[in-house]
């Protein structure tokens, strides 16, 4: 184990302590910090989802590509978007309107078979915000994957040796944000030979407030 569960929770009690109250309920974040990788090649890059075992405090909007039938069950599922092919032609012609809902949403998911079309007429937009849609088979329920991606968060490095990532909501208990925390760092884990000398430092901190190290 990188980090402690102990020294997570200690950190995360000290950040949501030293944040002022706001108006608004802050999202506790965590930064990792990265070293002796070559960001430069790609297969060192960090680039998935991570489904927190305690949600992140408030559901990621989710939006789903489909059609026919699939678009009854997405909406009986109640994702947040539900876009047609004739919504996908609609919105390739207005790029304007295409970036505002796809900015609304956190992720897609989409029929298979429309997975060309959508590359090929919002992959522009969907691909540097790191909302490419992730497939599903053609008539299939997609309520289980909705359900996983509302608790998930997306780790993405690109050439950076820096990620910072959401693991809840500054009114959820430390011990549950450090267990939210340390899913996150089982990537890091997991990815590299040798972690320990991959990890430089983490971070935590709420949305306003000042960082706090854990290591």
């Amino acid at each position: 184990m990188l980090v402690k569960k102990e020294e997570l929770v200690k950190a995360i009690n000290e950040a949501v302590s030293k944040s002022k109250d706001r108006k608004f309920t802050e999202t506790v974040e965590m930064a990792v910090n990265l070293r002796n990788v070559d960001m430069k090649k790609p297969e060192n890059r960090i680039d998935t989802l991570v489904t927190l075992p305690h949600g992140v405090g408030k559901p990621r909007k989710v939006g789903v590509f489909a059609r026919g039938e699939t678009i009854l069950k997405a909406r009986d599922a109640k994702a947040d978007l539900v876009l047609s092919p004739e919504d996908i032609d609609a919105l390739s012609k207005d790029k304007r309107r295409a970036r505002k809902v796809v900015n609304s949403v956190d992720f897609f998911i989409a029929e298979a078979p429309l997975m060309p079309e959508i590359g090929k007429k919002l992959g522009a937009i969907l691909g540097p915000r790191g909302k490419i849609p992730q497939p599903i088979p053609p008539l299939s329920d997609p309520k289980p994957i909705i359900d996983r991606l509302r608790n998930s968060v997306k780790i993405r490095t690109r050439d950076k040796m820096t990620f910072h990532v959401p693991i809840g909501i500054k009114t959820m208990k430390p011990e549950l944000l450090a267990d939210n925390a340390l899913e996150v760092l089982k990537v890091v884990e997991n990815k590299y030979e040798n972690p320990p000398l991959v990890l430089k430092s983490v971070f935590v901190k709420t949305t306003m407030g000042p960082a706090v190290r854990v290591v």
